[in-house]
C-alpha cells in the first residue's frame, strides 16, 4: 500500500469512528442488549393477560423486553383459559403487534403424554422453537424410580419433538433439588434425561437452597436452553434483578459459555422494571 493510499484510507477510518461516536448512546445499549434475548415469564400475569392479552404484552415490551414465554391455555387454564380459542397464528400475530417474539411455552406433563401431535402442531403454528415441561406434577411421596420413570417419558415425547424439528425441554422447580436416600433429585434427572432430546431450563430461585445456576452452566455445558431470572435476599425475599445475592456477571458468562439461548424473568410483576432496566446496565 503506497502511502497516499494509506492516508486516504486512515481519514475515512477516522471519519467513520467519528460518525459512530455521534450516535446516540441507547443505540449502543440496545445492541448490547440484543446480545442478552430477556423475555418474561407471562405466569405471573396470567390473570391480566386473560383479560387484555394484547395491553399487557406491549406494556411489558414497552418496558424493553423482547421476548415472551407462554403457557399452554389448553394446559393451563385459569387466567389463560380465554386464551385457548384463538388460534395460535392469532396469538403469534398479537405477540408480533406488540413488539415481541415468543421461542418458548410451557406445557403440563399430561398434554405431552395424551396430546402430544396436538402440541406440536400448535406449538409450529405458534413459531416456538421450544417446548418445555413445567413439571413432572409427582406427589410429594414420590420416590426416585418415579422421578426417574417420568424422566424416561419425556424422552419419549423429545424423541417426537425433535423430529418435528422443535427442542423439548424440562423446567426445575425447587422440588427437584430436594435428596431422596441422600440422592438429589436433580441430579438423577440430569443422568436420565437424554442430553440431545430434552434440555433444561435452570431456576434460578434455588439459589435460597444454595445451588448456583453457574454451577451447573460450567459442569453441564450444552445441556441448557434457557433460564427463568429471579433474585433473591439473604433471607429468601423477592429483589429485582441484580438487587439480590445472584452474582450476574458470573451467571451470564456462564451461561453464554454453557449455550443458553433465552432468559425469561419470572418474578412479582412490581419487579419487572428494575429488573430490565437492571439488566441493560450489566
Amino acid at each position: 500500500m503506497n502511502r497516499r493510499k494509506f492516508i486516504q484510507q486512515g481519514t475515512v477510518a477516522a471519519g467513520a469512528a467519528f460518525a459512530l461516536s455521534q450516535l446516540p448512546k441507547q443505540l449502543f445499549a440496545n445492541a448490547a442488549l440484543s446480545d442478552i434475548p430477556v423475555g418474561f415469564q407471562s405466569w405471573i400475569i396470567r390473570e391480566e393477560i386473560g383479560k387484555n392479552f394484547a395491553g399487557e404484552l406491549k406494556k411489558l415490551s414497552d418496558l424493553g423486553y423482547t421476548l415472551v414465554e407462554m403457557c399452554s391455555p389448553k394446559g393451563y387454564g385459569g387466567g389463560f383459559a380465554p386464551l385457548e380459542s384463538m388460534k395460535p397464528s392469532e396469538m403469534r400475530k398479537v405477540i408480533n403487534d406488540a413488539g415481541l417474539s415468543c421461542p418458548s411455552c410451557h406445557f403440563g406433563f399430561r398434554e405431552l403424554k395424551e396430546d402430544l401431535d396436538s402440541r406440536i402442531e400448535w406449538s409450529k403454528e405458534l413459531g416456538l422453537k421450544h417446548m418445555v415441561c413445567s413439571s413432572f406434577g409427582l406427589p410429594e411421596k414420590a420416590t426416585l424410580s418415579d422421578w426417574q420413570k417420568a424422566a424416561e417419558e419425556l424422552n419419549k415425547a423429545g424423541e417426537k419433538i425433535k423430529a418435528a424439528g422443535l427442542q423439548a425441554g424440562f423446567h426445575n422447580h425447587a422440588t427437584e433439588f430436594a435428596k431422596i436416600d441422600n440422592e438429589l433429585i436433580y441430579d438423577r434427572l440430569l443422568n436420565t434425561l437424554d442430553k440431545d432430546l430434552v434440555k433444561l431450563q435452570f431456576q434460578t430461585e434455588v439459589i435460597n437452597l444454595g445451588y448456583k445456576a453457574s454451577d451447573y452452566f460450567n459442569k453441564y455445558p450444552g445441556r441448557f436452553i434457557s433460564s427463568h431470572l429471579s433474585d433473591w435476599t439473604p433471607d429468601k425475599k423477592q429483589a429485582a434483578i441484580g438487587r439480590g445475592v445472584i452474582d450476574w456477571k458470573e451467571f451470564f458468562a456462564a451461561a453464554k459459555k454453557a449455550g443458553v439461548e433465552y432468559y425469561y424473568v419470572e418474578m412479582d410483576a412490581f419487579t419487572f422494571k428494575d429488573s430490565i432496566d437492571n439488566i441493560k446496565k450489566m
